[in-house]
């Protein structure tokens, strides 16, 4: 595990707990019907209600978080995550029409600051989620902050260098229950959609690095770094590693879990931007 950390006006910034769903696996054909877009309202003419296959947001009771075990990096401020969690709507959305980023923007998305739709791949990789195709374009699962956009557009950069044309996540963003969830109040990870579930990797050959079936970790043990390593070591786990590692050692992301994290992590990559804080995990 990487960990760092910064203390803040002499109060000690410490990452906060995940607790994250267990995913359907990605050979599953049963999945949910999305509830519907703009603000989450069905369309007219059918029955307003929550979809009861969405999560609810995780707690900060739900489960301990990893401790700090590392020196904190001495210039946070400068790390891609650091400055892409802290842009506001205009100099969001400003730098992905830089870039180039193919995206619509979303009128409104409950929890979510500056809501986008990826309208094309990004430097030749798309990234989808499991419902069915035709429900892509209207689905809220396929949401995303401006703001993991950015993040999303830097990892893949680094996919391409691994031949890597698609990726399958479990999800982005969860709506939160409109029951009890203030009006205006904006999300952290998947309730902000601020968080990607990347469970498959396609390459250009057909191909794929399967976390479930080919991250070879254990739970417990470190990801990253000296003696760390796949058993099996086979060529899937040893790149799926390298695209872990050197997406922490850019700080891409603030936090990195992987399975060696916990049982609920067992096919998925979690990985996320997070606002307000100077820490970044990979586990």
């Amino acid at each position: 595990m990487i960990v760092t950390s910064m203390a803040l006006g002499g109060i000690e910034c410490t990452p906060r707990p995940h607790a994250p769903y267990v995913p359907p696996s990605l050979e599953s054909t049963a999945v949910a019907p999305p509830p519907a877009e703009g603000p989450l309202a069905p369309p007219v003419g059918e029955p307003v209600a929550d979809d009861p296959s969405i999560p609810p947001a995780p707690t900060a009771l739900d489960e301990e978080a990893p401790a700090p075990d590392d020196p904190p990096l001495a210039h946070p401020e400068a790390t891609p995550a650091y400055r892409y969690a802290r842009l506001d709507r205009v100099a969001c959305l400003a730098e992905l029409t830089r870039r180039r980023v193919p995206h619509v923007q979303v009128s409104e998305a409950r929890g979510v600051l500056i809501p986008i739709r990826f309208a094309g791949p990004l430097h030749g990789v798309t990234f989808r989620g499991i419902v069915p195709a035709k429900q892509r374009a209207t689905s809220p699962y396929e949401i995303v902050d401006c703001r993991l956009a950015l993040a999303m557009d830097d990892f893949s950069q680094l996919l391409e260098q691994h031949h890597i044309v698609e990726v399958v996540h479990f999800s982005m963003y969860r709506p939160p229950s409109s029951r009890g969830w203030p009006a205006g109040k904006i999300g952290s990870r998947h309730s902000g959609a601020l968080a990607l579930d990347a469970g498959l990797f396609r390459k250009s050959d057909g191909s794929t690095l399967s976390v479930e079936k080919d991250f070879h970790g254990r739970i417990g043990a470190k990801t990253c770094g000296p003696k760390t390593g796949p058993s099996p070591a086979t060529p899937e786990a040893l790149e799926l590693r390298d695209i872990i590692c050197t997406t922490g050692a850019k700080h891409t992301f603030n936090l990195e879990l992987t399975p060696n994290f916990n049982k609920p992590h067992y096919n998925h990559f979690h990985l996320e931007v997070t606002a307000n804080v100077k820490w970044f995990i990979v586990h």
